[in-house]
């Protein structure tokens, strides 16, 4: 399955955001990277601001160009606000739900729970992570999963920090997907509407 592989800390500092996760890098060289990441930055033209802003939001969620355009083909075929829709799909992302609900401590790591068929969803195994979940589905770490390191350890750490539109028992080690989440609930810092102009043109 195909997936972004390259450097992290560079991205990082590029948009000067923790994209994937706490970053060293980004603390001591708070600068974009390259040669001239210290000096002059010319103002960017409008297109390449928003070109960015995809790019980011495509490296937040682990997503690549394809399923980027069709999640934002689907969003727009949607009705109603185009760049709302759009981060909704990408909430609703099987791995990004077992991040958000602190099974693992970064995307990536869901990403891989998933794959390696560590979660359930509504009683039965899926390993794709791009599987976008519906109102009412019921996410779990699976049986055999239960007392594996990597889980007990992210949940004994995990955020105090509900999301209203998730719901964790912890006894079960199960979340409920009980609703679409709202914009301004959204923690991350994407500027949606850029992306609707970009691809707009």
């Amino acid at each position: 399955m195909a997936r972004y592989t390259g450097p992290k800390s560079k991205i990082s500092r590029k948009f000067n955001e923790e994209i994937f996760g706490p970053s060293k890098a980004l603390k001591k060289k708070a600068y974009p990277p390259g040669m001239h990441g210290r000096g002059r930055r010319k103002k960017q033209s409008e297109y390449a601001v928003q070109l960015a802003e995809k790019q980011k939001a495509k490296y937040i969620y682990g997503v690549l160009e394809k399923q980027f355009a069709n999640l934002f083909d689907k969003a727009h075929r949607k009705g109603g606000i185009t760049g709302e829709n759009l981060l909704i799909l990408l909430e609703s992302r099987l791995d990004n739900t077992v991040y958000r609900l602190g099974i693992a401590p970064t995307r990536r790591a869901a990403r891989q729970l998933v794959l390696h068929k560590h979660i359930t969803v509504n009683g039965g195994i899926v390993n794709i992570p791009s599987y976008s979940l519906k109102v009412g589905d019921v996410i779990a770490v699976r049986e055999k999963s239960k007392s594996l390191e990597a889980i007990t350890t992210s949940l004994s750490v995990r955020n105090a920090r509900q999301f209203s539109w998730l719901e964790w028992d912890a006894t079960e080690m199960a979340g409920k997907f009980i609703s679409a989440p709202q914009r301004d609930l959204i923690p991350e810092k994407i500027q949606e509407q850029l992306i609707v102009e970009l691809y707009s043109k």
